[in-house]
């Protein structure tokens, strides 16, 4: 009895038959495919208002043009604001009742 191989057809999804020395075709991954280190990401991209950011370059001007920044520029901002915050819930906040009082005064005796 001989040994048959098969392999998935990845179009049709039919088996064909190979044969023994049969050797797959190098599949496309990120490594291979160059994700990590060429603007294969960029290709096509474009901001909200049509400019064309199809590169890290063109990305970057546009950004720098317009004023705007990505969301990693914040990580540590918003780590330090996290801690900020729990203290103000843990102490009450940085308001006494007499701040309070004084503001709700000055609004009900405001002159008209």
């Amino acid at each position: 009895m001989t040994r048959r191989r098969y392999i998935q057809d990845p179009q049709t999804y039919e088996m064909i038959e190979v044969t023994e020395d049969y050797i797959p075709p190098e599949r496309e991954t990120a490594r291979n495919r160059g994700a990590l280190w060429n603007d294969r990401g960029y290709d096509g991209l474009r901001a909200t208002d049509g400019a064309d950011i199809s590169s890290r370059k063109k990305h970057r001007d546009y950004m720098r043009r317009t004023g705007l920044t990505t969301v990693d520029d914040f990580s540590s901002s918003w780590a330090r604001q996290k801690e900020s915050r729990e203290n103000y819930y843990k102490q009450g906040g940085s308001f006494k009742r007499s701040d309070i009082e004084r503001a709700i005064h000055e609004v009900n005796n405001r002159r008209r």
